[in-house]
């Protein structure tokens, strides 16, 4: 599958809740409101807005390489137009393999990178009802990031509360 069919790339800018995708594997910023399975839903008003922005958020890290961290970040736009999934990767890894993802034993495809921070780099995407839908009715997500072109590091994400989660969002 080609890089772009689990998503619709969006001229998304980088909005709201940048301050979670700075937050390395420390965790994510931003109050929690409340928790949902596996996933937390943080909060916080960013600089110059009116009203609070929230996310749900879980923070993963590989069993197998302590280093190899993530912080997946699902929210809606301020404009509530659009349905976001920011996924923060550890700096060192190989930008132009992208970032893979299977949900149970499906694979989705893979989704590019679209900017780097002091701590990690940063895929992006707009997130398709297709795409929601296996997520609410998935048991996990496996994430896949590059160290070389051969050999990508499988990442586990829970999906246990997602659906719940994703309703709840404001």
């Amino acid at each position: 599958m080609g890089v772009s069919h689990w998503i619709r790339y969006g001229a998304a800018a980088f909005l709201g809740l940048s301050a979670l995708a700075a937050a390395g594997g420390a965790g994510a910023q931003g109050m929690v409101k409340n928790t949902y399975g596996d996933w937390q839903m943080r909060c916080e008003t960013p600089a110059g807005a009116t009203a609070e922005q929230c996310a749900l958020v879980q923070n993963v890290v590989a069993e197998d390489r302590p280093n190899v961290t993530l912080v997946i970040i699902v929210l809606k736009t301020a404009d509530a137009k659009s349905r976001l999934l920011r996924v923060v990767a550890p700096l060192g890894i190989l930008l132009p393999s992208g970032l893979g993802l299977k949900i149970d034993q499906t694979d989705i495809g893979r989704a590019g990178f679209v900017r780097c921070l002091a701590t990690g780099c940063v895929a992006e995407v707009v997130m398709e009802d297709n795409l929601i839908n296996q997520m609410k009715t998935g048991q996990a997500a496996t994430f896949i990031v590059f160290q070389t072109p051969e050999e990508g590091i499988g990442i586990p994400v829970s999906l246990n509360g997602f659906a719940t989660g994703f309703d709840a969002l404001p």
